[in-house]
């Protein structure tokens, strides 16, 4: 360490704005960060969703449209509000298959309270407490009793939904205020962008920095690489996977009011389905099923190609069955596709090992 320190020495007395350009180490760091923007999944998959998004346009008449951008991006808000916590708890090598329960629970309960008289403000808080508890009860039967995440989650899920249904049973609440369920549909101008967008933006940059940008965040890929190692530097593994729990909870609940007045109906069975949408953008995004790595800006891509996908071949008269189909091969290959890569990376490290140890035998022999 001492060595190293000498050696860095004059670099760092020497480094300017004038002579930072003509220092070879610097241009190869700059390089390499260049490269890594360039070709790192998040930004293959900015590139993929460029082209799928060409594609759709060349292909698919009536893609091309301020409509069809209004429309995909309404489609697209649950999953990719959803999908921002649901990268880092994949991230850190959990997984929460309750959110659409979630949101159907907080759906239902809307629905209750307007129906009993509530006023808005007090039931958004009570939808927003019921994401914390919900949340909050699956981080601590995962990081309290140990139990694994997946059997947690599928509890929850049936739990969940149940509860939704004894809440509203099989009614539907649909008298909502006119305004506020047209301020959920509502455009920027004419740019087909929905109002709501903002907020979702909102959502989106405070994950990404959480993620990106905060030693928390920067902690989750270590816990999900190794919970040991991760303890063992002072990471309290425990509370951030509690923490990323209620994340997802209450932004399922936050999805539930958007579904509910979006719609303008709630019901015990809304947003049924959409956490298999959510996981395969999440992992198609670049986020490792293993845990350890991901980013925001993929799983942004991710959801994205998704939902493009999905609406080009509504557009095209597709039945919703062959939309299902589509997903799940979408989610299968980005579970086998990393896979394989690594498979194809080892055999080509131990040939070019074997190869060199072979060298080296002919030139001693």
């Amino acid at each position: 360490m001492p060595d190293q320190t000498v050696t860095r020495a004059p670099e760092a007395s020497t480094s300017s704005p004038w002579t930072g350009a003509r220092d070879p180490g610097a241009r190869a760091e700059r390089a390499l960060r260049r490269r890594r923007l360039l070709s790192g999944r998040g930004a293959i998959m900015v590139w993929a969703l460029l082209a799928t998004l060409l594609v759709c346009a060349l292909t698919v008449p009536r893609f091309a449209s301020v409509q069809t951008t209004g429309f995909l991006l309404l489609d697209a808000i649950p999953i990719l509000m959803i999908a921002m916590p649901m990268a880092l708890v994949v991230i850190t090598g959990e997984i929460d298959l309750s959110v659409a329960s979630t949101a159907g629970l907080t759906s239902a309960t809307m629905g209750v309270l307007w129906a009993a008289g509530w006023g808005i403000p007090e039931i958004f808080v009570v939808c927003v407490l019921i994401g914390v508890v919900c949340g909050a009860l699956n981080g601590a039967l995962v990081t309290t009793i140990g139990l694994p995440s997946l059997a947690v989650t599928i509890g929850t899920l049936a739990l969940y939904r149940g509860l939704a249904l004894v809440v509203i049973g099989d009614n539907a609440v649909a008298n909502f205020p006119p305004g506020l369920t047209s301020f959920f549909t509502s455009k920027i101008g004419g740019t087909g962008i929905p109002t709501v967008m903002i907020g979702v933006v909102v959502v989106i940059l405070f994950f990404g920095v959480l993620l990106h940008f905060s030693s928390f965040g920067r902690a989750l890929p270590a816990i999900g690489f190794s919970k040991e190692a991760a303890s063992f530097v002072g990471v309290h593994v425990g509370r951030a996977k509690f923490w990323m729990f209620v994340s997802t909870g209450v932004v399922s609940a936050l999805v539930g009011i958007y579904w509910t007045l979006r719609y303008s109906s709630a019901r015990s069975d809304n947003a049924t389905g959409i956490e298999l949408a959510v996981i395969a953008a999440v992992l198609l995004g670049g986020v490792s099923i293993f845990g350890g790595r991901g980013s925001i800006p993929g799983v942004v891509a991710g959801v994205l190609i998704i939902s493009s996908i999905s609406y080009a071949l509504r557009l095209g008269g597709i039945s919703d069955v062959v939309l299902n189909v589509v997903t799940g091969l979408l989610l299968v290959g980005s579970v086998v596709t990393p896979s394989l890569i690594s498979v194809v990376r080892e055999k080509t490290r131990a040939r070019r090992a074997a190869r060199a140890v072979l060298a080296r035998s002919a030139e001693h022999a």
